[in-house]
């Protein structure tokens, strides 16, 4: 029997559900798929962060304010050892070790006096798409994950079953002896259980950026180019892509007034076309304004986005968006339809323009370029570009670097081993060009 909330029971979203499959055996309260406003007031209630001026939630995750790639692994099991491009992205890490993890997390998830769960989509397209179930022992994470992915329509909660499961144990903390991790944080793929294990790290984007790499896998299996672009189309439905890794314009470009807007940071391209994994944005904040990116700006104004280690004015609350005294890397996380011009279905055609943003660190490339189809592939396969401050721990200034596909953190499969699917970026464009 579901464990429900004393407090509302009225809150559990989800009449007949547990946690068995997670293996999860909670101690206390269990909330299913709490809204908005629900979550917030939660998130109060257990001090994990503040409300700033116009109502967004702002939550301080340091020490840890961005991804931690080199804690990152993916288990080491017959079924998928042969697929995986084991090395400086893709640690192994033995099963052994991987399911001593899993006992303690489990433990830890059981402890709590609440725990908040969420049941989502990662994917617009309905044949393509997997179901997870995120678990967390914090409501604003919690909020974080409904933001960024695609919401269940209410009536389909009530069958909803999960075929991927997130268990995030943000407090706990590993040993690096007893469960084969190089520092007490972590980020583990087990993709033969279908199961992922975030610890040691109170970083929200590891929540997004995990599921990221589990598409990478799954998708080229079935012909389908997994990639880290933002999309969006015309009136006349021209579908635009715009690759480059965080923080190099993909959110702001593609955030374009007067053009509708199918996703800023993740998506799937099949025989059908473009479509989103996501039913949210995660836009950079630092130094942004009200002239120079509108429509992001609105988005911060609004209650139910998360502002991520941003600095308040003590008195007013106002978001002191120059300030990166906690970090460069500020983030705000908002619902797609927070955005006006957007794509409801998290869909598009075939793209006609593919646009590379390199962030050339060094000026080696002119500030423009149009590609030949062969430039274009081995140009996508190389992908020369740089990693912006922030964005990951112990990057401070824009280092150049070759990120495959632009985004070889996140890519399971050896990137030449993607070539029939990453053929679809010069097939039918009109324009490839590198920026």
């Amino acid at each position: 029997m579901p464990t429900r909330s004393k407090e509302r029971p009225q809150e559990t979203r989800v009449p007949v559900a547990s946690l068995e499959r997670q293996g999860v055996r909670p101690a206390g309260d269990v909330h299913w798929n709490l809204i908005a406003p629900e979550l917030v007031k939660h998130a109060m209630r257990r001090g994990e962060g503040e409300l700033a001026e116009m109502g967004p939630f702002v939550a301080v995750t340091a020490p840890h304010t961005g991804r931690s790639p080199n804690d990152k692994f993916v288990v080491r099991e017959p079924t998928t050892e042969a697929d995986v491009d084991w090395g400086k992205v893709n640690h192994p890490m033995s099963p052994e070790h991987f399911d001593r993890l899993l006992a303690d997390v489990r433990a830890y998830l059981g402890k709590p006096s609440e725990l908040f769960i969420q049941d989502l989509y990662c994917g617009a397209d309905p044949s393509l798409r997997l179901s997870v179930r995120y678990v967390s022992p914090n409501a604003w994470h919690s909020m974080f994950v409904r933001n960024m992915f695609i919401r269940p329509q209410p009536a389909e909660l009530a069958g909803f079953d999960p075929n991927f499961s997130v268990l995030h144990a943000p407090e706990f903390e590993a040993s690096p002896d007893k469960h084969g991790t190089r520092t007490s944080t972590f980020i583990v793929l087990n993709l033969a259980k279908r199961m992922v294990l975030i610890g040691g790290t109170r970083y929200a984007g590891e929540l997004k950026k995990a599921m990221f790499t589990v598409m990478n896998y799954m998708l080229p299996k079935q012909n389908v180019l997994s990639m880290h672009c933002s999309a969006n189309t015309g009136k006349g439905g021209d579908t635009a892509l715009f690759f480059g890794l965080s923080g190099t314009g993909k959110t702001t470009l593609s955030a374009d007034p007067e053009r509708s807007l199918i996703g800023d940071d993740e998506h799937g391209w099949s025989e059908e076309g473009i479509f989103n994994f996501e039913g949210g944005c995660y836009a950079k904040a630092i130094n942004l304004s009200k002239e120079s990116e509108p429509d992001i700006y609105q988005t911060t104004q609004m209650f139910g986005t998360i502002l991520e280690n941003v600095v308040l004015d003590p008195i007013t609350k106002a978001v002191k968006f120059e300030d990166q005294s906690i970090t460069e890397n500020t983030r705000a996380s908002y619902p797609l339809h927070y955005i006006r011009n957007h794509v409801p279905n998290g869909r598009g055609g075939h793209p006609q323009n593919i646009i590379f943003l390199t962030a050339d660190a060094f000026g080696v490339l002119p500030p423009m370029s149009r590609l030949s189809p062969e430039q274009a592939m081995y140009y996508f396969l190389s992908g020369y570009t740089a990693k912006v401050a922030g964005t990951e721990r112990g990057v401070t200034e824009p280092q150049a670097t070759f990120s495959a596909c632009f985004g070889a953190v996140f890519l399971v499969w050896h990137p030449p081993s993607m070539r029939s699917c990453s053929g679809r970026c010069c097939a039918g464009t009109r324009r490839v060009s590198g920026w």
